[in-house]
């Protein structure tokens, strides 16, 4: 690796601690300009220098570059808040984006980047360096550390770091033992919401959300924010994560979360995160049961807005759904049809750089977060930070957030059901019928349609987080929800002579609600998990179709969401691309229930002629393995059809249930497959 490539990686170990200091295990020392240095450290920059650059047995040597004026950067404070959720902390972190992806080779950006790191605050440091690195072409095998490696605290409970010091500077390496992070730690079991912990809490599920957030950001250079259908994105990926929350819910005998529509009401549910804010170096505030939404009046957080702002907003949202169109900020309207309606409404709702009209839209979902993030301290009377809502890589902990998502997700389908059902021909494929689907585990003599969910122990290196703490690895053990591997197998008949070419997709659905009712297709299709799509070549005959589980087109490996980069991209050793935008593996399947629950799964199989959009898409190459939720990096979503398809759309009146649905195209199939859950834990091996 590259004396460049190995210096932005040392820009991303240990984020709080001076750049200067030795990084893995003393072996590189970054050898800066003196100026580059903070001011404390520039009257004894020599006396740095030869202390410790002459340990280590590998020098970086950053050259001094013209700088830009970063001085807008430091209105957040080095030891401050950060939150991107914040439109002048959003903007700014905008600018710097541009300052730095203006640099013209990858050496001035370290330079830049370099003497940058030790004045900014980090948090808003290193979400800009991210974003940068993943989108300059230059920079593009520069593997990006998780944010569990720079940030852990904001993942794992704070007691737990004691331990971790303890071990890692009294024991020698080859000695040293994991430390066990408790499982559920944030409320005892007489709390009902404490069932959903294991999905709420897990940390694959919340460095999902921080990564895709990263891959799109809402401000910055247009080349960085514009991205293909990123509005429908931003729609269909928090679609997915509430609806993977509410079957989770049902699993757990817990009805689905009521929408959090009337800011005004009380807000039933406590949550206390006990989590580290690593800026501050303070727990995130707590909320206690009913506390009520009132206004945020905190000037210098630039967090100031009321209740009646956001319900203007939205009511300004829902006029545009109701007539069609959106009022551009020319005066032109913009057509919300069934094509772009979606893309446009995305960008509307987020408040994103893409938005039609932001003067007139305003920033409802971002503004959502900051009045439930500050609501224990709303005029910074006891100056407290935001809660955990106000945070990316920790708003997915808090039942609140699917509240609002769900009362989010709501204002789409208004948008969705005004367009008509999907007409047959929307829905046929020609000559191709599937004659037999099931699913069954890869391991052993397993049944056909019965699948296995339990708990796993497996461990995570937290060393290149802990600031002016131990060297080498430093790894705690913790219990996530976990699945064997299984396969899909399809048998599909192409009637004609020719071969053709189709897109498979799978959804897992549950039948029953939380009384035990079947569910009625038009509330069933919201409650569709995508599971995987991916394009087949169908030759004349039968065609048997086998799909691995850890193909799947949704999720990446574990090795991708938890493996430490640093120690595989020292100089000399074969570089790793981490590519960890995507749902966590383990999280693919529901958990089930220990007598078994039941789902549906259904199978599709469209024309490829209707779905292609990059005829040489390769799922295979450049972490484009993903897609579902993350769309690919630096070309068009590879479906033409709307995310969701079949099930975005109310169905026709005809379809009750989804085996109505499916008895209708012979291209579809609907199989009854349950999820066993066995409360055992097993250790990764």
């Amino acid at each position: 690796m590259s004396d460049v490539a190995t210096g932005f990686l040392c820009l991303m170990t240990r984020p709080t601690e001076p750049l200067f200091y030795p990084k893995y295990n003393g072996q590189v020392f970054m050898d800066l300009p003196t100026e580059y240095l903070a001011e404390r450290y520039q009257p004894i920059a020599d006396s740095i220098k030869s202390r410790l650059g002459a340990v280590a047995k590998h020098h970086v040597t950053v050259k001094a570059v013209e700088l830009p004026d970063l001085g807008y950067a430091e209105q957040v404070p080095r030891h401050g808040d950060f939150n991107l959720f914040n439109p002048s902390q959003r903007r700014a972190t905008g600018r710097l984006v541009s300052d730095l992806l203006s640099q013209p080779d990858p050496d001035s950006l370290l330079s830049v980047a370099a003497y940058a790191r030790d004045r900014l605050n980090p948090t808003m440091f290193q979400y800009a360096l991210a974003v940068v690195l993943l989108h300059r072409k230059d920079t593009a095998t520069v593997p990006v550390p998780s944010f569990l490696e720079m940030f852990p605290k904001r993942f794992v409970d704070p007691a737990l770091f004691p331990k971790l010091v303890e071990e890692g500077f009294v024991v020698e390496q080859s000695e040293r033992v994991a430390i066990e992070v408790p499982h559920s730690f944030t409320a005892s079991e007489l709390d009902p919401e404490q069932r959903l912990a294991y999905f709420r809490e897990d940390i694959g599920v919340n460095l999902h959300h921080w990564h895709w957030h990263l891959v799109y950001p809402q401000e910055g250079p247009m080349e960085v924010v514009n991205k293909d259908r990123r509005g429908e994105l931003f729609y269909y990926m928090h679609r997915q994560i509430v609806t993977r929350y509410n079957v989770e819910r049902l699993c757990n005998m817990l009805p689905t979360a009521t929408p959090l529509k009337n800011l005004r009401q009380p807000i039933p549910e406590a949550y206390f995160p006990k989590l580290m804010n690593s800026a501050l170096n303070r727990t995130y505030p707590g909320r206690a049961a009913n506390m009520v939404l009132s206004h945020v009046n905190r000037p210098e957080d630039d967090a100031v807005t009321t209740i009646l702002e956001l319900e203007s907003c939205l009511g300004k949202i829902k006029e545009a759904i109701q007539t069609g169109f959106a009022v551009a900020e020319d005066g032109s309207r913009v057509p919300l049809d069934a094509t772009n309606g979606i893309d446009v409404l995305g960008n509307i709702m987020e408040n994103s750089d893409l938005s039609v009209n932001i003067p007139h839209y305003g920033n409802y979902h971002s503004l959502g977060h900051v009045l439930i993030g500050y609501i224990h301290d709303p005029d910074n009377l006891f100056l407290e930070g935001h809660g955990v809502m106000g945070d990316f890589t920790t708003a997915m902990r808090d039942p609140t957030f699917y509240r609002f998502h769900e009362h989010v997700d709501d204002v789409f389908d208004m948008h969705k059901q005004k367009l008509p059902s999907y007409a047959e021909n929307e829905l046929l494929f020609p000559g191709v019928s599937i004659v037999d689907a099931s699913v069954q585990i890869t391991s052993g003599k397993a049944a056909r349609n019965r699948l296995l969910t339990f708990w796993q122990r497996s461990q995570v290196d937290l060393g290149t987080g802990l600031d002016f703490g131990p060297q080498g690895n430093v790894v705690a053990t913790f219990t996530h929800i976990q699945h064997a591997p299984f396969a899909y197998q399809i048998l599909v008949h192409n009637e004609s002579a020719q071969r053709k070419k189709g897109t498979v997709r799978i959804f897992l659905a549950p039948i029953y609600d939380e009384e035990g009712g079947q569910l009625l297709l038009s509330r069933q299709r919201r409650l569709a998990i995508e599971m995987d799509k991916f394009v087949v070549d169908l030759h004349p005959g039968d065609n048997r179709i086998v799909r691995q589980s850890d193909q799947s087109s949704v999720a990446i490996p574990y090795e991708r969401t938890f493996r430490r980069v640093d120690a595989s991209n020292m100089s000399g050793s074969e570089a790793f691309r981490f590519c960890n935008c995507g749902w966590p593996d383990h999280m693919l399947l529901p958990k089930g229930h220990p007598d078994g629950q039941p789902f549906d799964i259904f199978f599709m199989i469209s024309d490829h002629k209707d779905d292609a959009v990059v005829p040489d898409f390769d799922q295979s190459e450049n972490c484009n393995d993903s897609h579902s939720y993350c769309g690919l990096r630096d070309q068009l979503f590879p479906d033409r059809r709307a995310m969701g398809f079949p099930f975005d759309r109310l169905p026709s009146p005809q379809d009750h249930l989804l085996k109505d649905f499916v008895a209708r195209f012979p291209n579809m199939s609907r199989t009854v497959a349950e999820v066993l859950f066995t409360n055992t834990i097993i250790s990764r091996t």
